[in-house]
């Protein structure tokens, strides 16, 4: 299973989010919220609010923010009720995008979603139209001196089902309910920096397109990205 979009994605998400700091926090406290008034407040005891916690570091939010949002959902005053809600659809050329949200209004979220496939040439689509084209997977991704052969043994002990290992980094995926555990295992073995541990969709496969389709897709997903109730945006365009 391929990772090479991912990773690009992520590298051009992050340029864009250097300019809209603020936010990206928003969205990521908006997380940090949800996770940690569905389960225990402590991270240790509640794998996915100890995801949002990584994501939000990784992403350079500071602690006070990140404090504040876990706060804010176990407060008394916790009142905001969001939901996730995931919008399928097509992009011009027939490329498949999963839209991932966080909403406390189902109505406007849809309706800005749908405005934007179609100022873009694309088409919302129903429940199940294209998530049969994607695995819900745990992704990580690493820098590390360590050996390829190293890495696989770890990572394949600890549960991971691929690994992939370039010049610049080492992608591993796992079945989705064992992130954390690779990433503990990972840790333990003095891995320590993860530039990226997250829970995602990736395609079974992707498409290549030409400059000009590929410019015209480029511009949907980043007007979806810059939707506020928007958190991941998962597609099958290749590099």
């Amino acid at each position: 299973m391929a990772g090479h979009s991912k990773w690009a994605n992520i590298k051009h998400r992050k340029g864009a989010q250097d300019a809209t700091r603020a936010k990206e926090f928003q969205k990521l406290a908006k997380e940090i919220y949800v996770a940690a008034k569905g389960g225990d407040p402590n991270p240790d005891m509640n794998p996915l609010l100890r995801l949002a916690i990584n994501k939000a570091k990784a992403a350079n939010m500071p602690n006070d923010k990140i404090n504040n949002a876990v706060n804010k959902a176990t407060g008394k005053n916790a009142t905001e009720d969001y939901e996730q809600i995931i919008y399928e659809g097509y992009g011009p050329s027939g490329i498949a995008i999963m839209v991932d949200c966080l909403t406390d209004n189902r109505n406007r979220t849809a309706s800005a979603v749908r405005s934007t496939f179609t100022k873009c040439g694309g088409n919302l689509g129903t429940d199940g139209s294209v998530s049969y084209l994607f695995k819900r997977v745990g992704l990580i991704i690493i820098e590390t001196s360590l050996s390829e052969d190293d890495i696989l043994e770890i990572a394949l002990e600890s549960g991971a089902i691929d690994v992939k290992y370039y010049d610049d980094r080492v992608e591993i995926i796992t079945e989705d309910k064992d992130l954390t555990t690779v990433q503990a295992q990972l840790e333990q073995n003095n891995i320590k920096e993860f530039l990226v541990a997250e829970v995602t969709y990736l395609p079974d496969n992707y498409l290549s397109l030409n400059k000009e389709e590929t410019t015209k897709i480029e511009k949907l997903l980043e007007m979806l990205e810059d939707l506020d109730d928007v958190n991941n945006v998962y597609h099958n365009l290749a590099d």
